[in-house]
């Protein structure tokens, strides 16, 4: 494997589209230079392609976008999931000729809420994607967001009780991609990959989140499956690359060569792990896995001396467009929340396995995210190949 130096460098590489729209809280980039009345025109204009698409009944062009803002608030702004959603917010932005604020909550809860509350005060109307940094913080977004009549989806973590459909059509919709599905994926492949036996160590995300929750339960259920193969301990890392190279270090230091292989659950982690891993004894002798598949991963997965065996398609970029245009159909009247089957607003979307066999054809995709985006305006937030609606949640653990 390459050095230390060139892990960080592509890990920079895969964070460049954060750096772009500034790394500051609730940064804002406005996604077109024509005025109010442009962005409504282009709204209207679409409307009547819209409402078919989207299976509304043929309702009307949508209302006015006058002063409509789409705001994506993201955990961090170092982890490369989260610069795919950025750039997914400012390619629909362009799309739909509106205007585009980031939102960066530095992993904490408290400044993620703080910040959301600050835009929605400022009288724009409002139409939002939360990927919210732990379950808990879902209800006080949601009692702003209705107080201030925004159109609100969250992606990823929510607590299980709390459904859209009891809060309203200000919380248009829950969305994510399957948890369990995407932690027995990896399982299964980190498991093939040091020939069914060994130990792992494992690295969670934030602890009170439902995704993390959800993938450490995917990978403990498929281990049962692989009774040779015992895992060793799971620690969280918060999503946060540097972080989960302090943890890798220390579960070194206590396991030593016990460790064969690394269980992630995202790939900002998986390489702060891989970069631990690389300054170790065991440098050479453990396989990873994780899930995202983000432009890092992908360049090491393509080199001849690549240790990550198994990965989960799914994208940052699709996330966000998916989440936001959903919220600004609701908003624009092309769709009523309220009328939606329940697997519409608390959605689970299609998610693939990736092995370095498969790389070339799962990552064609990141060749032209907009004209995904493209397809998907026309097609609907559900209906788009490969991240297509699959079942409704919540996504049981128990």
């Amino acid at each position: 494997m390459n050095t230390r130096k060139s892990l960080r460098s592509r890990l920079a590489a895969g964070v460049v589209v954060a750096s772009a729209v500034a790394l500051v809280a609730g940064c804002s980039s406005s996604a077109t230079s024509s005025g109010d009345s442009g962005a409504a025109a282009s709204g209207a204009a679409s409307g009547a392609v819209l409402a078919d698409a989207n299976g509304v009944g043929g309702k009307p062009a949508p209302g006015s976008t006058d002063n409509m803002v789409l705001v994506a608030s993201v955990i961090n702004t170092t982890n490369p999931y989260f610069a795919a959603n950025i750039q997914g917010a400012q390619l629909l932005g362009e799309k739909l000729n509106l205007p585009v604020e980031i939102i960066d909550s530095e992993g904490s809860s408290q400044k993620e809420i703080s910040k959301i509350q600050a835009i929605l005060a400022s009288g724009k109307k409002v139409v939002l994607f939360v990927n919210t940094v732990a379950s808990s913080d879902v209800p006080p977004i949601i009692s702003a967001c209705k107080q201030a009549s925004a159109y609100c989806t969250i992606w990823w973590n929510k607590p299980d009780d709390f459904e859209p459909w009891d809060q309203g059509n200000n919380f248009v919709a829950f969305q994510k991609h399957g948890g369990v599905d995407s932690g027995a994926c990896t399982a299964d492949a980190l498991a093939g990959g040091i020939n069914g036996k060994g130990g792992i160590i494992a690295l969670g995300g934030v602890q009170d989140s439902t995704t993390s929750q959800t993938r450490i339960f995917g990978l403990q259920s498929a281990l049962k499956n692989h009774p040779d193969v015992k895992l060793l301990e799971v620690d969280y890392a918060d999503w946060d690359p540097q972080k989960a190279f302090q943890k890798t270090q220390s579960l070194i230091a206590k396991y030593g060569d016990q460790i064969t292989g690394i269980w992630t659950a995202d790939d900002g982690m998986q390489l702060g792990a891989i970069e631990a891993v690389e300054k170790s004894p065991l440098k050479g002798k453990v396989k990873f896995v994780s899930d995202g598949l983000y432009p890092p991963t992908i360049e090491i997965m393509q080199k001849a001396d690549n240790p990550i065996v198994g990965e989960t398609l799914h994208r940052g970029w699709a996330a966000s467009a998916i989440g936001l245009y959903t919220a600004y159909l609701a908003a624009t009247g092309q769709i009523d929340p309220a009328t939606l089957p329940n697997e519409k607003r608390n959605s689970i979307f299609k998610i693939g396995c990736t092995t370095p066999e498969t790389l070339a054809e799962a990552t064609a995709l990141d060749k032209d995210p907009g004209a995904w985006i493209d397809q998907m305006i026309k097609n609907g937030p559900w209906s788009t190949e490969p991240f297509t609606l699959d079942r409704g949640g919540p996504e049981k653990i128990s």
